[in-house]
């Protein structure tokens, strides 16, 4: 688990009080870190082109160029001149080696975006627009210093960004950085030493990026058990049952001991699934709200048993009288989170505008309802509880199917019912759901949520 920040010009201001450091060593301990990436991957004298900003993501692309040459054959290219102070002195370091200094964009082996970094807060103009479009172009592998150009420190990302194989940010990890819009143009990310190590130079966050390494698989340590021991889990199928059915089945292969779909009428289930017209008195975690309909027993909620919420309840004002409840998990994709957000009137807002502003949108919830484990789906999934956020970076298209959040739903309840807490349950569940898809990401077209089941066993 790795922290995320709004931004870092805190921690930078940290390292120039705290330790000493001036502007200039963190700048070159940046583009040491980018040399370093380069140096690894490429053999030399392939041809480097670093198109330079008027500022100090600028000064660190320059800085760069006098640590590659002459290994590679750099050249600078300085669209919009050179501005900041840090920038006319790495501009006057590399004129000393004479460096080539580009009078426009040419074909190359490596590009580096050193144009804006994290400090862009605003729309990106014509100009910026159509050099950037043109790197894009290019058939170059792509680096990025700090953040893809176009992607702003408010988590915006412009149309017309560049679209990086790697982004290597500076010191820590960025929110901007995780947004779906931003999935696209990041690439592999890569944190830089500033000069001191991370621990050093972070500082507390409330903010987390989960990582494969903190998946806990539900394995069964006790040696005297019986199936009641890993909990009872209820799902509630309406009428579209095979969503309940997946979600039923998703939990039994994630270690639950027993599983009830509750039914007003017969349905036809595996053998190991039982039903019921009403919830057992032995049950530790409900499922419901996938494809439930608009109507249904909402009775069914009038109970502390703990509850994953999906789908179809959220465009249900009643859901508003449960989110008080302890041990409640809400799992919407961006549609149904806007729908929820007008409800409880904290913002009538479009699809675009929450994917453009997903932190700030989970944020105000979860202030709100402090109770609530809050999983808004995504490419990059956000879990939330109270002002801490986590960050699930592992989603990708092939999960972009019927049924797979089904499949979620039943593997946090699952953990639900096993005695996890909410949040626990859905972050290892999240884990779990994206790690099973990942291996299908050769042939990610063609997974189905009951393969996406047989995935979570092999975990």
């Amino acid at each position: 688990m790795q922290n995320i920040y709004d931004e870092v010009n805190s921690l930078d201001k940290r390292c120039y009080e705290e330790y000493r450091l001036s502007e200039d060593i963190l700048m070159e301990h940046a583009s040491l870190e980018m040399m370093n990436f380069i140096n690894k991957k490429f053999q030399k004298n392939k041809k480097v082109l670093i198109v330079c900003g008027a500022g100090n993501n600028g000064a660190d692309g320059i800085a760069l160029a006098r640590l590659l040459y002459p290994k590679f054959k750099v050249s600078v290219y300085l669209p919009f001149g050179v501005k900041s102070q840090m920038a006319k002195i790495q501009l006057q370091r590399i004129k000393a080696l004479n460096i080539k200094i580009a009078s426009k964009i040419k074909p190359c082996d490596i590009v580096v975006d050193c144009l804006f970094g994290s400090g862009l807060n605003r729309v990106l103009n014509e100009e910026s627009s159509t050099i950037i479009k043109r790197l894009n172009s290019l058939k170059a592998y792509k680096i990025a210093c700090d953040i893809p150009s176009g992607i702003t420190n408010n988590t915006e990302v412009n149309q017309n960004s560049f679209y990086a194989h790697t982004t290597i940010t500076m010191g820590a990890l960025q929110k901007s950085l995780f947004t779906d819009s931003a999935k696209e143009y990041v690439g592999n990310i890569k944190v830089a030493n500033l000069g001191v190590q991370r621990k050093l130079y972070e500082k507390k966050s409330s903010c987390f990026l989960l990582e494969k390494k903190d998946l806990k698989l539900p394995l069964r340590d006790n040696t005297i058990a019986n199936k009641g021991t890993y909990g009872h889990l209820c799902v509630v199928v309406g009428e579209k049952k095979g969503a309940g059915l997946l979600c039923a089945k998703a939990g039994f292969s994630f270690g639950c001991g027993l599983i009830t779909v509750i039914s007003k009428e017969k349905k036809t289930v595996p053998s190991y699934i039982m039903q019921s017209k009403i919830i057992p008195k032995n049950t530790t975690s409900l499922c419901i709200g996938m494809g439930l309909g608009r109507k249904y027993d909402k009775s069914l909620l009038e109970n502390d048993i703990p509850k994953v919420i999906d789908a179809d309840l959220f465009y249900d004002e009643n859901i508003i009288k449960i989110l008080t409840q302890k041990n409640i998990v809400l799992t919407p994709h961006p549609k149904e989170f806007c729908s929820l957000l007008k409800i409880t009137q904290l913002a009538n807002i479009s699809t675009e505008q929450l994917q453009n502003n997903r932190f700030k949108y989970v944020e105000l919830f979860c202030e709100k309802y402090k109770n609530v484990v809050l999983l808004l789906k995504g490419t990059n999934v956000l879990i939330s509880q109270k002002n801490t956020i986590y960050v699930n970076p592992l989603g990708s298209s092939v999960l972009s199917k019927g049924g797979s959040g089904d499949v979620l739903s039943g593997l946090i309840g699952s953990l639900l019912a096993q005695g996890y807490s909410p949040l626990d349950a859905t972050i290892n569940a999240s884990l779990a759901h994206t790690l099973a898809a990942s291996h299908y990401k050769k042939h990610n077209y063609s997974m189905t949520p009951k393969d996406l089941i047989k995935e979570i066993k092999k975990l």
